[in-house]
This record gives C-alpha cells, sequence and structure tokens, in this order.
C-alpha cells in the first residue's frame, strides 16, 4: 500500500472522528484538502524542490495518530526545561498540538482586541477571523504536506492583532513532544496582524521521551500595512524526530519581518518558507543557523516573490556540519515585471567539520525587473587553518580555538537577532552545543 492510500484511508474512515475534535472553520476546508492530496501526494526526491530530503520516506512507517483526543497532560512546570527561558515572554503550550496557556499567560490582560488561544477554540468562538483568514495561503495543489496537514490538523494555535495594537510582551510558544508511542502530530499556527500592530513571536520545539515523532506545522502569517513582526523558530529536539515545517507569509504595503530559524539539535528537518510581497514600501529580514552532527539532516528552502516595487530582502543562512551530518539550503528570489527598485540580498555560507559531512547548497535570482539591486552567494568550506595556527600560538588550545571560530561563525547570524535577551541566549545556547552541554545533543563531537 502506498503512504498517500494509507493516509486517505485512515482519514476515510476516520472523518467522523477528526472533525468532533476539531470545529467548523477548520473542518470546512478538509473536503478541499482531501482532494489535493490524492491528486498530488507527499512530495518525492522527484521534486527539484525536494533533491536532497526524502520527506516521502518519512511517513511510510505505521505511525500512531491521536485522532480521539485522548489526553496526554503534561505538568508544564516539571516537563518544560526549556534553554531558551521566559525571556519575560507571556508563554503558551501545546502538548503534541493541543494548546494551553501557562497560569501566568492566562492571568494577563492582553491589549484590547489581541486573541491568542487555541485555533480549535478560535474556529469556535471566532469563526469570522478563522474563516477569513484560515487556508488561504497554505498551497495544497502541489505535492507537500500543506494538504496532509489540512486533511488530519484538529488544533493549533491563533494570534491575532488588530489595527493599531502593539503588543509589548514577546510571546513564546512552547510544543512538549511526549507519547507512550511512535507519533505522527498534525499542527497549525495562524498569525494575523492589523494595519500598525506590533508582535514578537517565539516557537519553541522540544521532545520530552526518547520515542519517535513525525511533525508537520503549518504556519500562516498575515502582516497588514504597516505592521512589523519579529518572528524566532528555535528546534531543540533529538535524533529520532522528524519535523516537516512550512511558512506561508504575506506582507501588505510598508510592512517589516523580522524571521530567524535556529536548528540547535534534531533529526530530519525539513523548513520551508514561501513569502510574498503583495505591498509597496515592504522588507523582510530571512535568517537561520544549523548546527548537525551524527546522522542528522537539515534542509532551508526559502521562496521570496517580490510581486511588488520598492521592497527589501535579505536572507543569510549558515550551517556547522560535523560527522556524516547533511544540509541543504535552496533559495529562490523571484522579481516580477514592474517590481522596480527592488533589493535583494542572499548568501548561503556553510562549514563541513569533517571529509564525510556533506552540503547541498542552490541560491537562485529570477529577474523580470532592470531597475533592481539583487545579489546572490553561496560557500562551503572548512575552519581557517590559519586563523587556528594563529590561535594556538597565542596559547589558546587547538579544541577551544575550534569552539571559538564556530561560534564566530554563526554570531554573524545571531547578532541579527533583535530581540536582545534572546539573543544573548542563543549565544549561550550555542556554545553548549558545540561543547555538547545541552541536554540532547550527547556526544557532540563539534569541538573535538
Amino acid at each position: 500500500m502506498s503512504a498517500e492510500k494509507n493516509y486517505i484511508d485512515i482519514f476515510s474512515q476516520n472523518r467522523a472522528l477528526i472533525d468532533k475534535g476539531s470545529a467548523g472553520a477548520m473542518n470546512a476546508l478538509r473536503d478541499k484538502a482531501l482532494e489535493c492530496f490524492t491528486r498530488y501526494g507527499l512530495p518525492h526526491k522527484g521534486l527539484e524542490e525536494y533533491l536532497h530530503t526524502d520527506v516521502r520516506s518519512w511517513f511510510e512507517p505505521d505511525w500512531g495518530m491521536n485522532l480521539n483526543r485522548i489526553d496526554m497532560h503534561v505538568d508544564q512546570a516539571q516537563a518544560f526545561k526549556c534553554n531558551v527561558p521566559n525571556l519575560s515572554t507571556l508563554l503558551y503550550f501545546l502538548s503534541n498540538d493541543v494548546f494551553a496557556a501557562s497560569d501566568t499567560a492566562a492571568n494577563v490582560q492582553l491589549p484590547q482586541g489581541v486573541i491568542v488561544c487555541s485555533l480549535r477554540e478560535a474556529a469556535e468562538r471566532h469563526p469570522e477571523i478563522v474563516d477569513a483568514y484560515y487556508g488561504r495561503l497554505a498551497d495544497m495543489e502541489r505535492p507537500g504536506v500543506a494538504a496532509l496537514n489540512t486533511m488530519f490538523a484538529q488544533d493549533g494555535m491563533l494570534v491575532y492583532v488588530p489595527d493599531g495594537v502593539v503588543v509589548e510582551k514577546a510571546l513564546q510558544l512552547v510544543t512538549l513532544l511526549q507519547s507512550p508511542v511512535d507519533l505522527l502530530t498534525n499542527r497549525r499556527i495562524l498569525v494575523v496582524l492589523g494595519r500598525q500592530s506590533q508582535l514578537t513571536l517565539l516557537l519553541c520545539d522540544h521532545a520530552l521521551a526518547a520515542n519517535k515523532y513525525l511533525t508537520t506545522q503549518i504556519t500562516e502569517v498575515f502582516a497588514g500595512e504597516g505592521s512589523s513582526l519579529k518572528l524566532y523558530d528555535l528546534e531543540e529536539t533529538h535524533n529520532a524526530n522528524l519535523r516537516v515545517s512550512d511558512y506561508y507569509i504575506s506582507q501588505e504595503a510598508d510592512s517589516t519581518i523580522e524571521t530567524d530559524f535556529v536548528t540547535l539539535h534534531n533529526g530530519r528537518t525539513r523548513n520551508s518558507v514561501y513569502q510574498t510581497f503583495k505591498g509597496q514600501g515592504s522588507t523582510l529580514s530571512l535568517n537561520g543557523i544549523a548546527i548537525t552532527d551524527k546522522e542528522q539532516h537539515v534542509d532551508n528552502m526559502t521562496f521570496v516573490d517580490h510581486r511588488v516595487s520598492d521592497c527589501t530582502s535579505s536572507e543569510l543562512f549558515k550551517y556547522v556540519l560535523d560527522d556524516s551530518s547533511t544540509g541543504a539550503f535552496a533559495g529562490k528570489v523571484l522579481v516580477r515585471h514592474g517590481a522596480q527598485h527592488t533589493e535583494s540580498q542572499q548568501t548561503n555560507r556553510n562549514i563541513c567539520l569533517t571529509r564525510e559531512a556533506r552540503m547541498f547548497t542552490q541560491p537562485q535570482l529570477e529577474i523580470y525587473a532592470d531597475d533592481v539591486k539583487c545579489s546572490h552567494g553561496a560557500t562551503v568550506g572548512q575552519l581557517d587553518e590559519k586563523a587556528m595556527f594563529y590561535m594556538q600560538q597565542r596559547g589558546i588550545p587547538m579544541e577551544e580555538s575550534r569552539m571559538m571560530l564556530m561560534q564566530a561563525f554563526v554570531g554573524e547570524v545571531i547578532g541579527k537577532v533583535s530581540l536582545e535577551p534572546l539573543r544573548d541566549r542563543l549565544n549561550r545556547l550555542v556554545e553548549k552545543r558545540f561543547r555538547g552541554e545541552l541536554s540532547q545533543c550527547e556526544g557532540c563531537r563539534a569541538c573535538r
């Protein structure tokens, strides 16, 4: 039986159960999702976009799925050992895909009109918002996980900020993966910013047990005219974790978005970003770090669509790969006809610490306008032996020299994080990762 047929059968046999565990606005798209999934299926390595990541094979095992919404309660105070503690944030949780607010966040009065809640709950209490935005950006008409996720997703998180509202305190959503069996989880995150609004959002993924987890996450972001969003995505799981995360971002005129994807520890990860400029004068800063060892794999794919004039995008992704780990980066910037005065810069820099580590990189520019400033580039290399020698000549041990050079290498990306407490914490986390001190990265070889 093909993987696609297996999930079609599971969906058809459990449709009533899936709908019961969710709400109307989410259930309304399931028929279309089934049609698209039947037609296009899962992604496979025959597609250029997935050339270096066999996502389809991840779905072939017989995964458990909690369609009956069995309570997998987690004592948040005991279980939450996040290495990026509150940072004075309002703290929310997803237990696999079930939303819950911390006691502190639940008792805080948000600015008038701001909604932060379960997506299932929002579909019941605020159907006008969910109906207007849910599933409007996620592209189900192509091989991928958007259709599968839309078929099965029963919950997630909604963040809604109305026109003119500034959310002063950063929001932090911590996903805690935990299950007595190997588990497939499908979750949704919907972020809607009104005109001239501001928000900072930190998303963290953690695994609480050694079971295997496969997660699909679809995040849809609507940035209204003149809005500002700082969005940070941090993964710190374990070697058995599989994650497929798709971001769909729409920017109206004069909006600003800063995004950073940090993979500190994982098994195999595929992050995709599909962004569109819909209004003039908008800015996107899209950055990422991946640190891998053992057999880990990280694939970041970005597509930035300059549809209108006078917009700016910048991308900087850096990888440090050790042992037999692999990395992939494919970034495409499309400048359409009429998108004059576009400025775009895309850079991918990579260090392979062993001969066995592999990096695949493919930056691309496709330009149909003549008054633009666009550049792209990529490098794959090793640590600077001259710098190593220079530091050792001054009494710095070899392992410490290696660690300092690697930290300086990724420091350029961390320096782009404008949330100062998070920037400081990331510097400490990266150092701990290179030293093998993170709870999930036993036996790290990065500074040997």
